[in-house]
């Protein structure tokens, strides 16, 4: 008889296990945008951009861009469907007729009000039954392995051969042989 093992037997390790975490967290939040897109037809960045267009109204694209870690031209996007649907509203800024200004129209304010199925209200949950003590720590680990992404994607890589490459900033000399 062959005996397999459970992978809830499998030891991972601190990094993997982490990883896996992650992983389970990314794939958690993109299931609830695709449910919310079902539901009410918003997807979790849609959402996050309405909330905060909401909160800021008069955000110009590049700050909310900035504000939310995007890509200016995936904004741009996601502004484009939500203005189709009515639920943004673009005007020139004032002071400089090359910029739009976003803010919510009426039934956008509709729209932006908190739903219990959505991805704001979930964390909200969370954020209210945890510790105080316990996000600062959260967040700063959080800060640091998104900085040591984008450190590594900013930093020149070089070929290893096959096709393969490697961060220069992470090679380090092998210690000599003597």
């Amino acid at each position: 008889m062959i005996r397999t093992r459970r992978t809830t037997d499998l030891t991972l390790g601190p990094t993997l296990d982490f990883l896996r975490l992650l992983w389970e967290l990314d794939h958690a939040l993109q299931r609830r945008s695709k449910r919310m897109s079902r539901e009410l037809h918003l997807t979790g960045p849609q959402r996050l951009v309405m909330t905060i267009v909401g909160r800021y109204p008069g955000l110009p694209a590049g700050e909310l861009a900035a504000l939310l870690h995007l890509h200016p031209s995936t904004l741009t996007g996601i502004l484009a469907r939500l203005e189709k649907r009515g639920w943004i509203t673009r005007r020139a800024d004032p002071r400089d007729g090359r910029r739009a200004l976003f803010g919510l129209s009426a039934s956008g304010h509709e729209i932006d009000a908190s739903h219990p199925g959505d991805v704001e209200a979930a964390v909200r949950r969370v954020l209210e039954g945890a510790h105080t003590k316990d996000l600062e720590p959260a967040r700063r680990l959080l800060r640091a392995i998104t900085a040591e992404l984008v450190a590594e994607q900013s930093a020149p890589s070089i070929r290893l051969g096959r096709g393969r490459r490697r961060t220069a900033a992470r090679i380090t000399p092998s210690p000599a042989r003597g």
